[in-house]
């Protein structure tokens, strides 16, 4: 999928609303509202942890166990207490999270029986090992794996949500054929303006309206997993050389 430079993205707000990170960060997982903004996290962004441990060299059924446990304690300890209100951000929070969870606290994980804790999190084993399989060659760290993974989640999230908003508005076939422009495909402007009965300046027109809510769709994402505005750019330059490594 083609990648939006960072001059391009659409300016966010004056402001920097709330939003589930900086809800999870402000009440440091002690209410129902942040438990629920850390589980939809989770949730979304629970695959590339998953890639890394297998990077790592566990086999799929320990990754499948080490990263439920994982998500197991976060949701169910009070792991947040160190994290910087001011400059956290949920990639790194994750990753360092992980990486001192493998580190410390294996044997025991290890030798916890499979299904044999309540699951908080409902995490797609099959799915995970069959995309893993699909994965760079192993010359990829773990660390680059995931950094990879996480922006090409962000990507996947954008991209539903730009399906669902057109489908609402009752224009999916246009959604449908337009999205090319997104994909870094090459442009066929002449045919999809037959395909849509659009003149091929109306075409043009609406793909620049499409891309333009790709990139501010992108922006409003990586929003959701920072603390602060200031951090909404640099979290946008990590994911574009993420996909670009």
């Amino acid at each position: 999928m083609a990648t939006p430079s960072s001059d391009s993205i659409v300016p966010g707000t004056r402001g920097f609303v709330t939003t589930r990170w900086s809800v999870v960060l402000s009440a440091r997982g002690d209410t129902t509202g942040a438990q629920s903004a850390l589980a939809k996290l989770c949730t979304t962004y629970w695959y590339p942890l998953y890639a890394f441990v297998r990077r790592q060299g566990h086999g799929p059924h320990d990754a499948q166990d080490l990263t439920q446990e994982f998500f197991a304690r976060l949701l169910e300890k009070g792991w947040l207490g160190d994290v910087d209100r001011e400059r956290g951000r949920f990639r790194s929070f994750l990753l360092a999270s992980m990486k001192h969870f493998l580190a410390n606290e294996w044997d025991r994980a290890h030798a916890l029986k499979r299904g044999g804790k309540t699951t908080l999190l409902r995490l797609d084993d099959a799915s995970a090992e069959a995309r893993y399989r699909n994965e760079p060659a192993e010359h990829t760290t773990a660390e680059q794996l995931f950094d990879r993974r996480w922006a090409m989640t962000i990507l996947d999230e954008v991209l539903a949500r730009l399906r669902a908003e057109m489908t609402a508005a009752g224009k999916l076939p246009h959604f449908e054929a337009l999205k090319f422009s997104l994909m870094g495909e090459k442009t066929a402007y002449a045919e999809v303006a037959v395909k849509l009965g659009m003149s091929e300046g109306a075409v043009k027109a609406a793909v620049h309206r499409l891309r333009e809510r790709y990139r501010a769709l992108i922006r409003a994402e990586i929003a959701e997993t920072v603390a602060s505005s200031a951090e909404v750019e640099a979290e946008l330059r990590h994911l574009f050389a993420a996909l670009s490594a």
